[in-house]
């Protein structure tokens, strides 16, 4: 990548700039609408899905995912597929930070969140706090996959999410970890622990 240079000592006074080249690119593969759906999942070469050696690291984004059934228990939440989606149940080892501000300013809080991680587990992997079905709850976030479809190494993940807990709790929510599969991982599955996606969606981008 080449370096942006100033051609005049001051920005004020710059006449023109050095050129930017090879920044890569993000491009858009597949956008999921929830509408009461019991899960969303992405399937290598299904309806227009890429999941393989194309990139080397896909994004997801969630926008204003929506439970439809209330309580604390209702956790969004995804598992890792290595046979098309026949299964989803692939070992994990991961970690959990929460962050949390209750809308009233009565307390605040900073964790390690040993109930959030597993440890070679084949359960989903939560990414929220329990969210509720108000109008104004919800949450949003982003989850990047490292090269899923390696036959060599395990897969490792991070995801990010901000959400608003019931009792007015606005969460911010950090895991990271690894698919302890040499296998490529080619579906993937999200999902509420109780209930299901009333509303929200999902996209999936390519990081060239």
């Amino acid at each position: 990548m080449s370096i942006v240079k100033l051609n005049n000592q001051a920005v004020k006074n710059a006449t023109s700039f050095g050129s930017i080249s090879s920044l890569g690119s993000m491009t858009f593969i597949k956008k999921l609408t929830a509408s009461s759906s019991a899960t969303l999942s992405f399937v290598d070469g299904s309806d227009g899905v890429v999941l393989d050696d194309t990139y080397k690291e896909y994004v997801f984004t969630f926008n204003n995912i929506h439970p439809s059934a209330s309580g604390d228990g209702n956790k969004f939440q995804f598992n890792f597929s290595t046979d098309g989606g026949s299964n989803y149940n692939v070992t994990k080892t991961t970690t959990a930070i929460r962050v949390w501000h209750y809308e009233n300013d009565s307390e605040t809080g900073l964790d390690y969140h040993t109930g959030g991680d597993l440890a070679q587990s084949t359960n989903f992997q939560v990414i929220t706090e329990g969210l509720n079905n108000d109008n104004d709850h919800g949450a949003s976030g982003t989850m990047s996959l490292f090269n899923p479809s390696s036959t060599t190494f395990v897969k490792h993940f991070i995801t990010e999410t901000s959400s608003i807990r019931p009792g007015n709790i606005n969460y911010r929510y950090m895991t990271a970890g690894y698919g302890n599969t040499t296998s490529s991982i080619d579906a993937v599955r999200f999902q509420i622990s109780s209930g299901n996606i009333d509303a929200g969606d999902i996209c999936l981008y390519g990081i060239a």
